[in-house]
């Protein structure tokens, strides 16, 4: 009887042991709904923020130039052209004669003189001599020429049909002893076809700088 209560209260202890044991497992781990959110939201990076709030910077375009061209056959219009030019800090173009003029084609006494002949004839072209001249990125142009029997020298309706002047603002000058500008720079316009032509000015061999200044300023 002894034996067989020993048997029983072994087994009751063992089982007893085996219980605790298994109690004791830890649960596998889960990920918290926390985590899983985390996963799902993408960071942005660098390269991303920097595309959203780049700006483009506007592009600057270069000023407009200033061009004076000039036709002189006694050098009076060229020193007229080159104050123009420092005073404007413009680029400055000679328009030549293919055939330079001589004192003789000048004489405005002898009806037939080669500037008699050439100016009794409107539709007389001179020919020019010079390099043609680039008008890119000229926005201005001032344009000087002598007054010859009233008007201007052919060569100078020769020079304004060669070119376009879309876009440029073209300021007529002239030198003379007495003669007004007369209708010399709406015959250029005229012939021009192109460029917005403002009214012409005459002025003498001795103007000054600060008088061709006061002109400029006042046609801004």
């Amino acid at each position: 009887m002894k034996k067989l209560l020993a048997i029983i209260l072994t087994l009751l202890l063992v089982l007893g042991l085996a219980a605790c044991g298994g109690s004791s497992e830890e649960p596998a781990e889960e990920s918290t709904p926390e985590t899983t959110a985390e996963a799902e939201t993408e960071t942005p990076t660098d390269d991303a923020e920097e595309e959203g709030t780049e700006a483009t910077e506007p592009e600057t375009s270069e000023e407009g130039k200033t061009l004076v061209v000039y036709f002189s056959a006694t050098g009076t219009t060229k020193g007229v052209a080159e104050k123009i030019a420092a005073i404007t800090g413009a680029d400055i173009y000679e328009i030549e004669a293919a055939q330079e003029y001589t004192s003789d084609d000048l004489n405005y006494n002898d009806p037939n003189s080669r500037t008699s002949m050439e100016q009794d004839d409107s539709d007389f072209r001179t020919e020019i001599g010079s390099d043609p001249v680039s008008l890119d990125g000229y926005t201005t142009v001032y344009i000087g020429y002598p007054i010859w029997w009233g008007e201007e020298p052919r060569i100078m309706d020769t020079f304004v049909e060669s070119y376009n002047f879309d876009g440029i603002t073209m300021i007529p000058f002239c030198t003379s002893g007495s003669s007004g500008i007369g209708r010399s720079s709406e015959h250029l316009k005229t012939n021009a076809g192109t460029g917005n032509w403002l009214d012409g000015q005459r002025f003498s061999g001795s103007t000054t700088e600060d008088e061709l200044r006061e002109w400029i300023e006042g046609l801004q």
